[in-house]
């Protein structure tokens, strides 16, 4: 799926993501500032997340239940140094848990990332539009 859209489309942007049925290991690439995040929060309101989301920068990881007692894992592993880190808290349990991992910089564990996963790559146009490929 390729889309181009700006910020105020994003719930559409959201909802024609998960009517492709991606992976629920998915990757988000794209520079800081893009709006890796932003997708992120309302892919989680979508999938019945009620609380306030936000970014997991410091935390590494955030966890959020949805309506339907499934966990949506929304991780910022920027601030990694290595893979081992992620390795220490966790990470491994969380990407085979069977629930909806978000993944915000993961070319900074690229041997954890399971097999099976989708990847969303989202660049800013010159015209403040983003363009966005699921695959």
């Amino acid at each position: 799926m390729e889309i181009i859209f700006s910020l105020d489309e994003i719930k559409n942007v959201a909802t024609k993501i998960l009517s492709e049925n991606p992976n629920k290991v998915i990757l988000f690439n794209g520079t800081m500032g893009v709006g890796k995040t932003t997708l992120i929060k309302e892919l989680a309101k979508l999938l019945g997340v009620n609380e306030v989301t936000s970014s997991p920068t410091f935390s590494l990881v955030n966890e959020y239940q949805a309506n339907d007692n499934q966990y949506v894992y929304h991780f910022d592993v920027y601030r990694l140094k290595d893979e081992i880190e992620a390795l220490d808290m966790g990470i491994d349990e969380y990407l085979y848990s069977g629930n909806w991992c978000f993944i915000e910089w993961a070319e900074n564990i690229p041997s954890l990332i399971p097999e099976i996963h989708s990847i969303i790559k989202i660049e800013l146009l010159t015209d403040g539009k983003r363009w966005l490929n699921l695959s």
